[in-house]
């Protein structure tokens, strides 16, 4: 049985592909002891998975929710390839350290839980059947050096911190590809000269050709050829019509690359989208308009499928129920989304924010940074293309980890290695608290008092703003944004609404809901310095139950009250009157 039938990297497409996602054999290792027992050689596993979903899902058939250290899949392939052909082995995400195994040997190993990695596996392969064996080894109550994001150290979730996701939760899929393939593209827009520039990697040296052709709806637009005998090769496609990416019109090209040396051809599919992203001295700019962001925290969980996406049309559900409401992008909260949530963002032209799961990090030791910039990279390159991305936050809310303070170095250092990956964004060092060195400076503010917050944002001058902690962190004159806030909790018991987790009190009446999410989001419209909020959050996720929708996605107000808050979200800000 194949679920999850897209193919999960829509930037770099190949026709020719193998998907895994289904029934998997699954055997877990409580005692971390399978490699010395030899499970990678075992024929048989003791269960049955279904992948991509975690084992502590409903929906995987296991439901598991006990801690799991160390769990095993098995699957049986037969993959015939020709004399010059490879075959790739590739993961979305597996939590935390994952080795694979052929028929009992090794043949990689990969740490991070959130970003995907790809192992040649053709010279492990025999003729036949083949046994591929993968170990996934995960602590989130660990030594501080596994970044977990929103995943529970206790046994029960609680507050913030939803249920666990260990081993593989993110499709798996294999392509056969020609000796010399095309291994990444980075893709640069050049609006100003009307040109797209690329960085092509290869996986050796040698001679190759590459034809690039850019279309337009169909219509060819951009050709350029270019010869290279090394493992990476610059080169750039001049567009002869120009047609930008906005909210308002999400424009995307297409982009058909082969890669062709005297054993075949390689040939992909990907797209771009042409736009300007600039920061002044009060915000954010897309093609040279002011932009407030009216953003929704996002994060990326499922109802009975925990990390994983049930199918994949819920990617484009949740950007329309965001979009419907009036927010235009999202937070995308503590983890790595999937590729194919930034595709629809790309597609239906809704902005986010790249951001790692920190949560479980430990940022005071110097020490840990190894860990974390090796991830975080993976991260960045991953999501580089996509022209909704319009910003990078490596750390949320950086808190004391048992009465150590954060090493800003360690912070500062992470900061100046995205902006040297990418110059052209703004980074936030770490969201809410506590800034080192930052491109916009934000807070988190979720004062729940209307009256309150209209004094508190009638005072900010423009060297003077409200701030949480100005004993740790001091104001750089940088634009200014409410990257936290709101919160209120409904629940779908409201007679036992101490059952679950919100910000400040309940509201007693869907009418005092209203007032109150319109009156804390008037006040962030309406004051000048203002550059962007965000509002926590889209949905439900376990007893964290201050969504505008329920955990399912299904609306928690009458359409009459959504269309109400929708009209708050949608007036003009006082940020884009000015322009």
């Amino acid at each position: 049985m194949n679920i999850r039938n897209a193919y999960p990297r829509p930037e770099l497409v190949r026709k020719q592909w193998i998907n895994l996602c289904g029934e998997w054999e699954f055997e877990f290792d409580f005692g971390k002891s399978g490699k010395p027992r030899g499970v990678q050689n075992k024929e048989q596993l003791e269960k049955t998975i279904l992948v991509p979903f975690c084992p502590e899902s409903e929906r995987s058939g296991i439901g598991y929710k006990d801690f799991i250290p160390a769990c095993w899949y098995r699957k049986t392939i037969n993959v015939p390839h020709g004399k010059n052909e490879r075959v790739l082995l590739n993961f979305e995400a597996a939590c935390h350290k994952t080795e694979v195994f052929v028929n009992g040997v090794s043949v990689g190993k990969h740490s991070g839980s959130y970003t995907p990695f790809t192992f040649d596996i053709t010279n492990a392969l025999t003729e036949g059947d083949n046994s591929i064996s993968v170990y996934c080894q995960s602590d989130v109550a660990g030594d501080g050096a596994q970044s977990s994001g929103k995943q529970s150290a206790r046994y029960h979730s609680f507050g913030c911190y939803y249920t666990r996701s260990t081993g593989i939760y993110a499709p798996v899929w294999m392509e056969i590809v020609p000796s010399a393939y095309l291994k990444n593209i980075r893709m640069d827009p050049d609006v100003d000269n009307a040109k797209l520039d690329l960085t092509l990697t290869f996986p050796e040296i040698g001679a190759k050709t590459v034809e690039i052709t850019a279309l337009l709806n169909g219509k060819e637009v951009g050709k350029a050829t270019a010869k290279t005998t090394l493992a990476t090769l610059r080169t750039s496609v001049a567009l002869n019509e120009l047609s930008l990416w906005s909210l308002e019109t999400p424009t995307l090209y297409d982009l058909i690359i082969k890669t062709m040396d005297a054993n075949g051809t390689d040939t992909v599919s990907s797209y771009f989208g042409m736009r300007k992203i600039e920061l002044d001295e009060r915000c954010l700019r897309i093609n040279g308009k002011r932009v407030f962001m009216r953003l929704v925290l996002d994060q990326g969980y499922y109802k009975d499928c925990v990390y994983t996406a049930p199918d994949d049309e819920a990617f484009a559900k949740d950007i329309l129920l965001s979009k419907r409401l009036g927010f235009n992008g999202a937070r995308l909260h503590e983890r790595v989304f999937e590729r194919r949530f930034l595709y629809e963002a790309d597609r239906l032209g809704y902005l986010v924010w790249g951001e790692y799961a920190n949560w479980g990090f430990d940022v005071s030791n110097a020490g840990n940074l190894k860990y974390y910039l090796s991830e975080w990279s993976e991260a960045m390159a991953r999501d580089y293309n996509h022209p909704a991305l319009i910003g990078w936050c490596p750390f949320n809310e950086t808190w004391d980890v048992n009465g150590r303070e954060q090493d800003n170095g360690l912070i500062r250092a992470i900061y100046e290695f995205t902006k040297t990956f990418d110059p052209v964004r703004p980074c936030i060092d770490t969201s809410g608290n506590y800034h080192v060195v930052t491109d916009i400076y934000d807070i988190h503010d979720y004062n729940q008092n209307v009256d309150v917050y209209r004094k508190r944002y009638a005072e900010i001058t423009e060297t003077e703003i409200f701030e949480n902690y100005g004993k740790r962190q001091k104001y750089n004159g940088k634009p200014y944004f409410i990257s936290e806030y709101g919160g209120i909790k409904w629940s779908s018991q409201m007679e036992n609404s101490s059952t679950s987790w919100g910000y400040g009190n309940s509201p007693k009446t869907v009418e005092e809901y209203v007032e109150r999410y319109t009156g804390l989001t008037e006040v962030l419209l309406r004051t000048p310095k203002v550059c962007g909020l965000c509002y926590t959050q889209l949905y439900d996720v376990e007893q964290e139950q201050n969504g505008v929708y329920y955990f399912d996605r299904s609306p928690k107000f009458s359409e009459e009250v959504m269309d109400q808050l929708a009209e708050v979200m949608k007036q003009p800000a006082a940020i884009e009157e000015e322009a």
